[in-house]
């Protein structure tokens, strides 16, 4: 599996990546929570319960997560969770 890398002699096209972390703010501020009774389908809380485990998180957080991501992108404009439509950066 030894393979010999060639290396060439070509000009490198660089760009410049905008600042893609959210401010400080975002990483600090967190949402007063509301408790919720709700009935899941024993199918969806399996998922969510064997993805959670692969990326070492809690399961109610992803669900959370999932409709908070739902709601903003939903939201009217002007209501309290509505947020410009821009795609989220890897």
């Amino acid at each position: 599996m030894s393979t010999t890398i060639n290396y060439t002699d070509e000009p490198v096209e660089a760009k410049v990546i905008l600042d893609f972390l959210p401010p400080p703010e975002e990483l600090a501020f967190r949402e007063e929570g509301v408790k919720v009774t709700i009935a899941l389908s024993k199918k969806s809380v399996e998922f969510f319960k064997s993805e959670a485990s692969k990326h070492h998180t809690q399961y109610q957080r992803m669900i959370r997560k999932l409709i908070d991501t739902y709601v903003d992108a939903h939201a009217e404009p002007g209501t309290p969770r509505a947020k410009p439509a821009t795609r989220k950066r890897a």
